[in-house]
């Protein structure tokens, strides 16, 4: 899956400005199944199909652009799918699962406090405060460039 492979961040003290992200190996340094947790993230009928078709890994799909036909991740491109849906991120989301949320729909992009604030409709504090405490929930993590 193209979104897992990130490294581990280093310790900062994140402010308003820190750019987040899932640190997917957070999730195998804990004995976590992502997949699972991922999966809880897609839309009822969705899951009712994973759960039938658990073995299903990858998937045809068609560039809108270019036609052209590439083999990708299958939950990876329901998550998209998912993400289009209205209510996909609502008010009644949970902080944490509306921030997961929010980085599988951008592909795991780190974004800001502030950036996350506006595309989510939750104060940027409480974001920071939220992320930027002693747990880390979901593998959500300040992203360390090289």
């Amino acid at each position: 899956m193209s979104l897992i492979g990130s490294r581990p961040s280093r310790r900062i003290k994140p402010t308003i400005d820190t750019k987040f992200h899932i640190d997917f190996d957070w999730w195998s340094r804990q004995g976590r199944d992502l997949r699972v947790y991922m999966i809880s993230h897609l839309l009822p009928e969705q899951r009712a199909f994973f759960a039938e078709h658990h073995e299903i890994e990858e998937t045809d799909w068609v560039d809108p652009e270019t036609a052209e036909v590439r083999r990708v991740d299958a939950l990876q491109q329901a998550l998209r799918r998912a993400a289009e849906h209205p209510d996909y991120i609502n008010p009644q989301t949970p902080l944490v699962d509306a921030v997961f949320r929010m980085f599988l729909a951008n592909g795991n992009k780190p974004l800001t406090p502030m950036e996350l604030g506006e595309r989510i409709g939750r104060t940027p504090t409480t974001i920071l405060r939220t992320l930027a405490g002693p747990q880390v929930y979901r593998g959500i993590r300040p992203a360390v460039d090289d």
